[in-house]
């Protein structure tokens, strides 16, 4: 059966997870290039602090409206043609943001991203349930979501060399280029994904027969084990109280990542002043290099373990002492180490916090669940990088919104350790 197991799981691995990394880099670099773009744009528009953090934001706000909808739309039709859609709709606005002309313009599209761009996260948590076992899930989705990091390492050098060596080209600014090349790729990889994915274990043409009955029978008898259970319609999920928990520790962790996400290059830039932006964005890829390797690290330990409270709270407290010390420290070394403890602890935290709700919900339950914290969860990301935008806007420092979010995400690791989603020993059960 082990032989069996590691057979079948190793091409899944091989077929699904490289696809699905490369889907999370484009959705990360069109989600955030706009932090990069700022170092131009905002000067060109005549734009303020205020109203770059509140056009960041409000991204979320358009995310929040479809966000549910979207997920049983996937659990309904499948996530092959639903994640194609997101990807060709999200893409073609993220290529729109290169005319932007003024605040209003800048939130509208932003909002239209959101919309555009509700459902995949969540659409691909839950559609990694449908092929790997419990006791396999957050290293996959470590190795899903290390592609954020992995996106600033080498996303955020690529950022600063096209606003660097793009200018002027063609009669456009860099920031004009930033979103025409970074957005095109997800329109393309959106049709690769309607030729590509596979929906269910069970359809899957590359896997032999009898390893296609194994692996659906596994993923199909777990799911049925927390259907029994937990027993939770849609309705009692939504109504259940550890779905509320895990909303508001998503909560600190959306609050964290997007103020990182929206402001590190500008903070950085503030510490290394002088630098050019393609060398801004090799210093900004040192946090998100370290993060990468550290979250992997954790989400394969907490697999191993059987343990995910303590894995989301301990990098939850290194993370607001990194935002602490960002607060205090000025020497561009000293600053950048407490930028990288703040980023290896949100990264960290997410794909450990993303097997504690898969633990108890299944089927539907688990659809709209899932779609339900990532979206009200994410309402941290309109508010974090408007706690730094508005603290600067009024006292002309970042330090106030620093400590700020430093305290929100002590927080998070406060509620991590007060969370039970998972009574009465599920996870030997379903761990196998």
């Amino acid at each position: 059966m082990e032989a069996t197991e590691k057979v079948v799981l190793g091409k899944v691995w091989r077929r699904l997870m490289p696809l699905l990394f490369v889907l999370y880099v484009v959705n990360i670099l069109d989600r955030s290039n706009l932090s990069f773009a700022r170092l131009q744009m905002l000067d060109d528009l005549k734009l303020d602090e205020a109203v770059y953090a509140f056009g960041a934001g409000i991204f979320y706000l358009g995310y929040l409206a479809f966000e549910v909808p979207s997920n049983l739309i996937l659990a309904r039709t499948g996530a092959r043609r639903w994640i194609s859609r997101i990807m060709i709709t999200w893409g073609l606005i993220a290529c729109a943001m290169m005319a932007v002309r003024g605040p209003w313009g800048l939130y509208a599209l932003r909002i239209l991203l959101g919309f555009a761009e509700a459902g995949f996260f969540p659409g691909i948590i839950l559609y990694l349930t449908y092929w790997f076992p419990a006791r396999e899930r957050a290293k996959a989705v470590a190795w899903f979501m290390a592609a954020s990091p992995v996106t600033g390492i080498f996303g955020s050098p690529v950022s600063g060399a096209i606003l660097q060596f793009m200018d002027g080209v063609g009669g456009l600014r860099g920031w004009h280029w930033l979103f025409l090349l970074e957005g095109a790729p997800a329109v393309v990889l959106g049709f690769v994904v309607l030729y590509y994915l596979t929906d269910r274990p069970h359809q899957a043409a590359w896997l032999e027969p009898a390893e296609r009955d194994w692996l659906a029978a596994r993923v199909g008898g777990e799911e049925m084990r927390r259907a029994q259970l937990h027993g939770l319609t849609l309705l009692r999920a939504l109504a259940d109280g550890r779905v509320w928990v895990l909303i508001l520790l998503y909560f600190t962790v959306a609050v964290g990542s997007n103020a990182s996400g929206f402001y590190l290059p500008k903070l950085t830039e503030t510490r290394f002043p002088g630098y050019s932006t393609t060398e801004l964005g090799f210093l900004v890829a040192v946090p998100h290099a370290c993060a990468a390797v550290c979250m992997v690290l954790n989400g394969t330990h907490s697999d191993r373990t059987g343990e995910r409270r303590w894995h989301v709270a301990v990098p939850a407290f290194v993370s607001a002492l990194g935002w602490g010390l960002s607060a205090w420290v000025e020497l561009p070394l000293a600053s950048l180490f407490a930028f990288t403890l703040l980023q290896v602890g949100i990264m960290c935290m997410l794909p450990v916090f993303w097997a504690l709700p898969t633990a108890f919900l299944s089927g539907v339950a688990a659809a709209g669940g899932i779609a339900l914290i990532n979206s009200l969860g994410n309402l941290g990301g309109f508010v974090g990088p408007n706690i730094l935008g508005q603290f600067h806007k009024h006292t002309g420092s970042f330090q106030g919104g620093l400590l700020t979010i430093g305290l929100t995400m002590a927080v998070g690791g406060a509620v991590a350790l007060a969370v039970r989603p998972d009574p009465g020993g599920a996870r030997v059960k379903e761990g196998g």
